[in-house]
């Protein structure tokens, strides 16, 4: 929404300002110079990144459009259920515990957080490091680097389309510029025409430079830099996890394990102490939904 908002602001801006300023809108209306524009940065965005980067990029950018990104809801969920499984963790000897790991889709902890369960990599993401805890003899410290690691990895993958929607914003204004180089070529071969007719090639020329620059900096820059925003945030739960995991092994017992993922929450989103104490009551359940 706020994107289609900021598109209409800038738009209606930009175009109520040329009319008041005398101009005639019709005079950039000029679909090929478009054709060109978008046609040259639609190939070169294919031909710089493979096919899975083409087809993430958009749907990242539908996701930025539809600002999915983790709500206070889905941290709060998270938050019950790590809460749930450390209490497990703790209470339980390991072949009680180890069937929620190997087989979450039939675990009653898990069957309780479908807001979770719907995303299979963070479901794995959080047995395969409960495994280990498990196991007994791993370091904290070794637990904590290879989830950086992995925590890299993944988000690095996730802002793949905002690199590649970033390097069409940058080549946009050049992209512009050819379309204006091919239309200034075409207003040369009709340097016998009269002012009128001379005018309004070059004018239809310029047409170019003025999109490549607009789509640029209007458009796309700041559409990708939603994309990354959005990512950022659908990366934050692993944050969580591996904070609420570490304080775990570091001896903290569940609820200030719990406490530790909080504080890892932006400001915005984070939810209160209270808030949290209510998402681990009855077994670690979610609470329902504000």
């Amino acid at each position: 929404m706020g994107i289609i908002v900021g598109l209409v602001i800038a738009i209606g801006c930009m175009l109520g300002g040329f009319m008041a300023m005398g101009g005639h809108l019709i005079v950039i209306w000029q679909p090929w110079e478009f054709v060109i524009i978008g046609g040259m940065a639609a190939g070169t965005f294919v031909i710089a990144n493979p096919l899975k980067v083409v087809m993430d990029s958009g749907k990242a950018t539908m996701e930025a459009f539809t600002d999915k990104g983790p709500k206070r809801q889905d941290f709060l969920s998270l938050l019950g259920l790590l809460h749930a499984l450390l209490r497990e963790l703790r209470a339980k000897p390991r072949n009680e515990v180890e069937p929620h790991f190997d087989d979450p889709a039939n675990s009653e902890i898990f069957k309780n957080f479908p807001d979770i369960t719907k995303h299979p990599d963070l479901v794995m993401f959080i047995c395969d490091y409960c495994r280990l805890i498990l196991i007994g003899n791993a370091r904290s410290h070794e637990i904590e680097a290879l989830m950086e690691e992995e925590i890299g990895t993944y988000k690095k993958y996730k802002l793949k389309p905002y690199g590649a929607l970033n390097t069409v914003a940058e080549a946009l204004p050049a992209l512009g510029i050819v379309a204006a180089v091919l239309g200034i070529v075409k207003a040369m071969g009709a340097l016998d025409q009269s002012p009128q007719i001379l005018g309004g090639l070059i004018g239809a020329a310029l047409v170019g430079t003025f999109f490549g620059v607009f789509a640029s900096y209007g458009v796309v820059a700041p559409l990708a830099i939603k994309v990354k925003g959005v990512r950022e945030r659908q990366c934050a739960p692993y944050t969580i996890i591996k904070q609420t995991l570490i304080a775990y092994m570091n001896g903290a017992l569940p609820q200030v394990a719990i406490e530790h993922g909080r504080k890892g929450i932006a400001g915005a989103e984070r939810p209160t102490i209270d808030e949290v104490e209510a998402a681990t009551l009855a077994g670690g359940r979610a609470p329902a939904a504000a």
